[in-house]
């Protein structure tokens, strides 16, 4: 069975990245959080066993969120508090993608890059969507912040878990086919339009900075010659799933929404000098391949995934924008007579959440089956 983790990795190349690289104070405080994830570093909670004198000891985790070991939970309770805003009715899952050209000015801007893409993103399915030619109305979705391929190499993009329907300007229902109903190219001209209209702007204002790579855009001239050729590219937006109802689109949410660059169960190996990992091979057919990386590098890559501090990677838009979500899905749910579907997990405490999701019980003891209690961690606890 494998357990290795990207704890194991950054123990053991962390100090090779350094020699090589300066991390920011935000991958620094990440790297800080894994390594000392659930080792008694960050403390730790005790019980005993009213019945048989048996005492637990459970590490403290650092709930950072890059960390592989602390997703399980929040995801699991965010989905959960999803299906009070899902509807029987039809969803698509939409990437909007940018050209690589663009990613050294994106990377040494991440803030205003990441903001530019959420933004021109739901502008288009909103505009889009409330055009008579393709819905009339204006949908609900949810936005999704992915920077990493496979490889963990850098590609950011955004997923959209967009509601196939929604309120016209009369607040009636309005409900697309099981076909998406706006035309790929044109999304993706309109997409376009606006992002590199955006970064115009943010160069106009003198709001970019230009590190590394993009240091060649500091001049004009070159600067207008990426904007010429990224305007003369088509932009890679593609429909990646439909769901019927949603039960599926709860399910799916999950395996986008708290994903991070690179997950523990697809670490293979760690040599003197290589971390080895298993990667999509989108080229044939999305077979899963390994790949061997020098240990400074996955690192190097796993840390380039870090977002910028308080940056928000999962927003709501439409009529699941927080402002107006209450009213505006009581009325679909009206009009598509629906009852509301109820949270299971909310309030609940994590020992019933781990009882609910897993079967795993730690307030009972392993040993007689009594009560677990609660002590202080501090108390000499030594027979």
């Amino acid at each position: 069975m494998n357990y290795l983790s990207v704890q194991d990795v950054l123990n053991t190349f962390y100090a090779d990245y350094c020699e090589k690289y300066t991390p920011s104070p935000e991958q620094l405080k990440v790297v800080n959080a894994i390594r000392n994830c659930k080792t008694g570093s960050l403390g730790l909670n005790a019980s005993i066993c009213e019945n048989c004198g048996s005492i637990r000891i459970h590490n403290n985790s650092c709930r950072n969120r890059c960390c592989p070991n602390c997703q399980q939970i929040p995801k699991e309770k965010w989905i959960d508090a999803r299906q009070e805003d899902v509807l029987d009715a039809p969803y698509f899952h939409v990437v909007f993608t940018v050209p690589e050209q663009l990613n050294p000015i994106i990377y040494s801007n991440q803030q205003l890059m990441y903001d530019l893409l959420f933004h021109c993103s739901a502008q288009t399915i909103e505009e889009l969507s409330l055009d008579r030619k393709y819905l009339g109305a204006r949908p609900g979705f949810i936005s999704v912040l992915h920077t990493w391929g496979s490889q963990m190499n850098y590609h950011p993009h955004i997923h959209v878990i967009l509601l196939g329907g929604g309120l016209d300007h009369s607040d009636n229902w309005k409900s697309a086919n099981r076909k998406f109903f706006i035309p790929v190219k044109v999304l993706s001209k309109v997409f376009r339009g606006k992002f590199l209209a955006g970064l115009k702007d943010l160069r106009s204002s003198k709001s970019l900075q230009y590190y590394g790579s993009s240091e060649k855009y500091i001049s004009s001239y070159t600067f207008q010659e990426l904007i010429d050729e990224c305007y003369a590219i088509e932009w890679n937006l593609y429909i990646k799933e439909t769901f019927n109802g949603a039960n599926s689109v709860i399910q799916y949410l999950g395996k986008y929404t708290h994903r991070i660059a690179v997950s523990n169960h697809r670490l293979l190996s760690i040599d003197d000098d290589k971390v080895t990992f298993y990667v999509k091979d989108y080229r044939n057919s999305g077979k899963w391949k390994t790949l061997s990386l020098p240990g400074h590098e996955f690192v190097r890559r796993f840390l380039m995934h870090v977002p910028p501090k308080r940056f928000v990677r999962i927003r709501h838009y439409g009529i699941l924008a927080t402002r107006c979500k209450s009213a505006k899905m009581s009325r679909c749910r009206q009009l598509l007579k629906q009852e509301q579907r109820k949270s299971q997990l909310k309030g609940l405490p994590v020992p019933e959440i781990l009882k609910l999701l897993w079967d795993i019980d730690i307030c009972t003891c392993e040993k007689c089956g009594g009560s677990m209690r609660a002590v202080n961690p501090h108390l000499n606890l030594r027979c």
